[in-house]
């Protein structure tokens, strides 16, 4: 059976608003966030997943509020170690900060995940999600920009950091019965 999934980057928080790298901390969606969500179209969906996390699960909630939705704990963000919660401005004087973006950004955050890294555990929470979808057709799964660009970046190629989504807006994609990738598509869910 031929599959259509949907990947939705959750709604802002406060910390997004800010700028703040935002990964393993559970930070919740603010009023505004949950508002521009409201405010989108998003296609039907068979079957929901989520990341761990409550801005996911609420975006999810609120999205398919009908939908029992299923949690895997490899969807989540990448963990951003000693840079979490905080912003460029906060860091531009850091001299770790300033190494890991003379690097691209490909190295591991300091205490915390490289991009490969969270690619390789992103995509075992990918694998997991296509399992438990087997018999469904419209797959949706409301996660973070890190979880996409790692997904999308393992599934099609390319730069991680190409496949970069504003919140609430996500990608579509087809997969085939014979397991072959099409029909890459950025959306904004605009009304």
């Amino acid at each position: 059976m031929d599959k259509k999934i949907t990947l939705i980057r959750h709604g802002k928080t406060a910390g997004n608003y800010e700028k703040r790298y935002i990964g393993i901390t559970d930070e919740q969606m603010n009023l505004e966030g949950e508002n521009e969500i409201r405010n989108r179209i998003y296609p039907e969906a068979d079957i929901v997943f989520s990341s761990p996390l409550a801005r996911c699960i609420r975006t999810a909630e609120i999205i398919y509020p009908q939908s029992q939705i299923h949690i895997i704990e490899d969807l989540r963000e990448t963990d951003f170690g000693d840079f979490e919660g905080k912003n460029y401005k906060g860091l531009s004087e850091n001299p770790l900060y300033q190494s890991w973006i003379d690097g691209g950004g490909r190295e591991a955050f300091p205490g915390g995940e490289s991009p490969e890294e969270a690619t390789i555990r992103t995509m075992v929470g990918y694998s997991r999600m296509l399992k438990e979808s087997r018999e469904y057709q419209n797959i949706t799964a409301v996660v973070h920009g890190g979880t996409i660009m790692a997904i999308l970046s393992s599934l099609f190629g390319g730069e991680y950091y190409s496949y970069h989504v504003e919140n609430g807006e996500g990608y579509t994609f087809d997969l085939s019965s014979d397991g072959v990738y099409s029909g890459l598509s950025p959306r904004s869910f605009l009304r």
